[in-house]
């Protein structure tokens, strides 16, 4: 499930045009990931999606039980991240960075790095079509998996350190 996205937008789609950034082409734009404080991801989209800036927190729903009931509850798919669509000017990262909650871009060498818009638009279909999806946190490096149910399904990829990369 998709959380946020341009005001006016609550589908989840991407937008026509650039809110909030005057004078910029929405292809001039460019996907970050950005880190939040610890369950803060709802409502830095929030604050930013109100600052006029387009975000993308993919959710997953999980059922939580408890002794009296039972309830559907939307969770990140990726616990203190979320994504913001800018130009990557100072300007327009300043204003991303004062928001409550927010803590940094996801930089390499002091550097925000980029998310493709492909990998966004694949993460957007994953949600769209409900494919089930759960986190595993005790993949090891070079551990090899295959993808069970969804659009990718039959796909093989195993997990890699990037060279140089900060541990």
């Amino acid at each position: 499930m998709v959380s946020t996205s341009a005001p006016g937008n609550e589908g989840g789609q991407a937008a026509d045009s650039a809110p909030g950034i005057p004078g910029t082409s929405h292809d001039a734009l460019s996907w970050y990931a950005v880190q939040t404080r610890y369950r803060f991801e709802k409502k830095v989209a929030e604050q930013l999606r109100t600052k006029g800036v387009e975000t993308f927190l993919p959710l997953r729903e999980e059922i939580h039980r408890w002794s009296d009931r039972c309830k559907d509850v939307s969770l990140p798919l990726f616990p203190g991240y979320a994504f913001v669509r800018t130009d990557g000017k100072p300007d327009s990262r300043t204003r991303v960075l004062q928001t409550a909650g927010l803590i940094s871009f996801v930089s390499r060498h002091g550097q925000a790095v980029s998310v493709p818009q492909k990998q966004i638009e694949l993460l957007e279909l994953l949600l769209a079509r409900r494919v089930p999806c759960s986190l595993h946190p005790f993949l090891k490096m070079g551990q090899r998996v295959r993808i069970r149910g969804g659009c990718l399904h039959g796909w093989r990829a195993s997990s890699h350190k990037l060279a140089n990369a900060a541990s």
